[in-house]
């Protein structure tokens, strides 16, 4: 796997593929600069080097050139988070790119305007592949948000660069992450996986089943196995068709020595509200009427045990409506848990929408070994899937 740290940029133009795909408010001010700042160390590496950076990603998905989608708007927040003036270009491909590349000196910094300007971007288009790689001496990919994606930035301009290419810092980071949780994890490994769906987790469970020794299962997917094994649920969310797997998904993880850890207890709502009455009532007898909504005391005891004696730890999904304060406290519990086990020398990686914001609302960010900043591509990594993004690299 080539890095950044295999190649010195002295005199060098780094054409990086960054993920400076960033939450915007109306005034057009970014309101999260994670992903800026996660780009920052590749970035400075190439700089301190004496290359220079010519930066390109997308935001959002415009329709042709729609000015609210322009990445000038974030010009200056990534000038003041890289702490070197940053030029903007009007445009990513074409002479006027190539000129204001042309002239840029050791330690310069310019950023492209948006990829999905031109909706070559995402059809992974040969020939504007090759006009972008006109701008670089070496291509970095640094973006592992849309290393999934066969686009031509992320994936198809690659092949113009031979044995010039490489990972950066961030995605080099991402797959040595993924790569402890399924290959080379200290044992024992336990993966904790929520969310609302059993559905949208049915091929990570599978592919990890093999890597893992304790599966804990939680959020909504949980009344699905819970109905399955012939539960009350009450009015919990459940995916009717899939108890049928539900039941298989056991028998595989029995057949492989994996445990399987469910809820025992839960707090029961009458009301998909934050100010519904609640009880705390054993998981499989919720009467009818009253909804699961976030895991129980007891449940939160097996899992803590569970977790401190695991020294590999992956976690994807909440434990509950944790956007809601009073059915927060299970997931808030599970990351004080992970931090726990995290301080006392287990790996833990983070990963996935909710869980990733789970993890920033409450704090845990600087708790865990790793958060993920792909989720479709950290969820595409943990089904065993090969990301185009990653393969043009090694390639």
């Amino acid at each position: 796997m080539k890095t950044i740290e295999d190649f010195n940029f002295e005199n060098k133009k780094a054409l990086i593929r960054v993920d400076f795909n960033v939450p915007l408010n109306d005034t057009y001010e970014v309101t999260d600069t994670t992903r800026i700042e996660a780009a920052k160390p590749t970035i400075i590496k190439i700089l301190e080097d004496g290359g220079s950076a010519v930066l390109m990603s997308h935001l959002g998905r415009p329709k042709g050139k729609q000015e609210e989608y322009s990445l000038k708007h974030i010009m200056n927040k990534v000038s003041d988070i890289l702490g070197v003036q940053v030029t903007f270009v009007q445009d990513c491909v074409g002479s006027t790119a190539e000129e204001v590349v042309t002239s840029l000196k050791g330690g310069e910094v310019v950023l492209l305007e948006n990829l999905r300007f031109y909706k070559e971007e995402t059809e992974g288009n040969q020939e504007f592949a090759e006009k972008l790689s006109k701008l670089g001496d070496v291509y970095v990919n640094d973006a592992f948000g849309t290393a999934h994606r066969a686009h031509a930035s992320t994936t198809v301009v690659a092949q113009f660069f031979k044995d010039q290419k490489c990972f950066g810092k961030l995605l080099a980071k991402e797959i040595e992450s993924i790569n402890k949780v399924l290959k080379s994890g200290e044992h024992p490994v336990t993966a904790i996986l929520g969310g609302s769906k059993v559905s949208s987790k049915i091929t990570i469970i599978e592919n990890i089943l093999d890597a893992v020794d304790h599966l804990i299962i939680g959020g909504g997917m949980a009344y699905t196995f819970i109905k399955a094994k012939g539960g009350q649920i009450g009015n919990s969310i459940c995916e009717d068709d899939k108890q049928e797997l539900a039941l298989e998904i056991l028998k595989k993880a029995k057949q492989k020595q994996v445990e399987v850890h469910l809820p025992v207890d839960v707090i029961a709502a009458d009301a998909f509200d934050n100010e519904a009455n609640t009880q705390t009532v054993a998981i499989d007898q919720i009467p009818d009427g009253w909804e699961g909504l976030d895991v129980g005391p007891k449940s939160l005891e097996k899992f803590h045990e569970v977790l401190l004696a695991s020294k590999t730890i992956l976690w994807n999904g909440p434990l509950g409506v944790f956007e809601m304060e009073n059915f927060a406290k299970g997931t808030i519990a599970l990351g004080n848990s992970i931090a726990e086990a995290t301080e006392a020398g287990a790996f833990s990686l983070v990963g996935g929408g909710d869980s990733v914001a789970a993890v920033k609302q409450f704090g845990f960010e600087d708790k865990v070994s790793y958060v993920s900043t792909g989720g479709g591509a950290m969820l595409e990594s943990l089904e065993g899937k090969t990301l185009p993004g990653i393969v043009a690299i090694t390639s």
